[in-house]
């Protein structure tokens, strides 16, 4: 079984930036590629970003390119999220999700999944 624990929301004006945190915890924890997924009221939920299991391949979202980053350490069991030039648009509940599956990063399927944390981006 595999815990994941998201961190790092909050509220940001516009243009400013966030860093999320997901914490893995649980069995082979290393081995799981690390996606990102959004869901903004009234919306379904959307993929942001994914990280393969050794970091050695990223996947964005075009509407984050650019301003995203997302990136891990497997010594901490720890994904990140680096938001830069946030905008209303950002704003939404970010989703931690982990896999141990073939490096699908939009699609996954993802076993795993955090409780969320929000991110608020005021004009």
């Amino acid at each position: 079984q595999v815990q994941l624990g998201e961190s790092g929301g909050g509220l940001v004006q516009a243009g400013g930036s966030l860093r999320l945190s997901c914490v893995v915890s649980g069995r082979a924890n290393r081995n799981y590629h690390l996606g990102w997924f959004r869901r903004s009221p009234g919306k379904d939920r959307e993929f942001v970003a994914a990280v393969m299991w050794d970091g050695g391949s990223t996947y964005y979202a075009e509407s984050v390119k650019g301003r995203f980053t997302i990136s891990r350490d497997n010594t901490k069991n720890t994904g990140y999220l680096q938001m830069n030039g946030l905008t209303t648009e950002d704003t939404a509940v970010y989703y931690c999700a982990a896999t141990a599956a073939i490096w699908r990063p939009v699609t996954g399927p993802y076993d795993y999944w955090g409780q969320g944390t929000q991110v608020t981006v005021s004009s």
